[in-house]
């Protein structure tokens, strides 16, 4: 069952004037560790691979907070609220500390797309509640 649905449109333009003004700094506040150090490591190849990298994860944690609900407040956080990516190269959510704790509590599972053309980065983010696991002698459990 679907728990929420979230949609964000991010203007890469904003992202750079962002880094432009506020430097590392910005970054570190919205990407977790492994977030930065992949953003560091493109960002020293080809700086707009690096910015664009930036406005795709404030993009999908922008959308990811929406379809939780929270917005940005405890215990969603930037830095809590990581974009992985599976072995197939499909984004994945990742998250850690208490916003894992609540998410895990509550029993959902999250699925996000992201996508990033010339000045614009777009996420979509659906989150729905795992099915009851079903143990073994045949009696559904709750989370």
């Amino acid at each position: 069952m679907i728990y929420g649905i979230g949609t964000d449109i991010c203007d890469v333009r904003r992202i750079r004037a962002s880094l432009e003004r506020h430097g590392e700094r910005f970054a570190r506040k919205v990407l977790s560790e492994d977030e930065f150090a992949t953003w560091k490591m493109r960002t020293q190849r080809w700086p707009e691979r690096g910015v664009r990298y930036l406005a795709t994860r404030f993009s999908a944690k922008e959308a990811f907070s929406k379809a939780v609900g929270l917005g940005m407040r405890m215990p969603m956080s930037w830095r809590l609220c990581e974009i992985g990516k599976l072995p197939s190269g499909k984004p994945a959510i990742v998250l850690h500390g208490g916003l894992k704790d609540w998410f895990d509590a509550r029993g959902l599972s999250a699925h996000v797309s992201v996508t990033d053309e010339s000045d614009y980065a777009a996420s979509f983010c659906v989150v729905e509640h795992l099915p009851p696991s079903v143990p073994a002698n045949g009696a559904p459990t709750n989370p």
